[in-house]
């Protein structure tokens, strides 16, 4: 993760610098070089995809002026997409990002739960799926991904409960993840509480462009609003579609992926094939990246 642009871009070597700084550990090292299962540590996790995605926003705003008529960010991902933004720098970013981690890590001792992918099945299914098995215990839907795509979390018995009344209605695959915690469920509720003095005190900055909000899947410009949303996000559904959907519905046909991966540009595939979508996650990718953005 982002070995690339720190062996050949200097800011991006600063970046992971400051980060390993701010953590008091190696973060550049467990991103380059594992070992895998402590890098996947929530702990770990989170703060290596804060950094990661910042440094490929920097290498990439080096080399072309962006002017984004919106931003936004899946889950922590709304982290960078607000530090893209404008509210928030990145060393307030990745404080907020590592006592996010800490506090999910917490929970998921405190209130152990699971999460899984429920594939090929309308999301107003699952919804019902997870109202029914509310009776085994706690369930949600943790994440509203794409058309046939939708993560649910909870409790480890109404997560089962879940998972079989899914494939019992048709569902094409049911994915469980391999996660630590139930997150964007109510059992992050307490976690998000402990969170919100932490994002009040950061005092977020209006941004420069609209962010489309995680739990509201509605644009947001006003620096007093984020602490409040970033609250509710642990415990809220990720509404991705609906966030996609909206910038399409005004016009946006070209999409930047800014991070470690193609998870996001794999999602849009499946929401509108219509748009142009691109990824930003090295140095070849950077470079095809400006290519597709110049044919443009």
């Amino acid at each position: 993760m982002g070995s690339d642009f720190h062996d050949h871009f200097d800011k991006a070597k600063a970046l992971f610098d400051t980060a390993n700084h701010i953590l008091g550990y190696d973060l550049s090292r467990l991103c380059f070089e594992g070992p895998e299962e402590e890098l996947r540590l929530t702990i770990h996790t989170q703060p290596a995809l804060y950094v990661t995605s910042c440094v490929a926003l920097a290498v990439l705003s080096d080399r072309i002026a962006l002017k984004p008529y919106a931003y936004a960010g899946h889950s922590v991902g709304e982290y960078s997409a607000l530090h893209a933004a404008g509210a928030l720098s990145f060393e307030t970013g990745l404080k907020l990002v590592q006592k996010r981690a800490e506090l999910m890590q917490e929970a998921t001792v405190s209130r152990p739960g699971g999460m899984a992918a429920i594939i090929g099945m309308d999301a107003d299914e699952v919804k019902e799926i997870c109202r029914v098995s509310r009776s085994e215990g706690i369930i949600a839907v943790a994440n509203f991904n794409c058309p046939g795509q939708t993560v649910i979390s909870g409790e480890t018995e109404a997560l089962q409960a879940a998972c079989e009344m899914a494939k019992s209605k048709g569902a094409k695959r049911v994915l469980p993840l391999s996660v630590s915690g139930a997150f964007h469920s109510p059992l992050m509720a307490n976690s998000g509480d402990a969170l919100y003095p932490y994002l009040r005190d950061a005092h977020f900055k209006n941004t420069v462009a609209p962010v489309v909000v995680n739990v509201t899947a509605e644009y947001c410009t006003s620096g007093v609003d984020f602490a409040p949303y970033l609250t509710m996000q642990l415990s809220g559904s990720v509404r991705w579609e609906e966030s996609m959907r909206l910038l399409i519905s005004d016009g946006v046909d070209t999409f930047i992926e800014i991070g470690s991966g193609t998870v996001l540009a794999g999602l849009m595939k499946r929401i509108d094939r219509n748009v142009s979508v691109h990824s930003v996650r090295d140095s070849d990718s950077l470079e095809k990246t400006l290519a597709g953005l110049s044919v443009n």
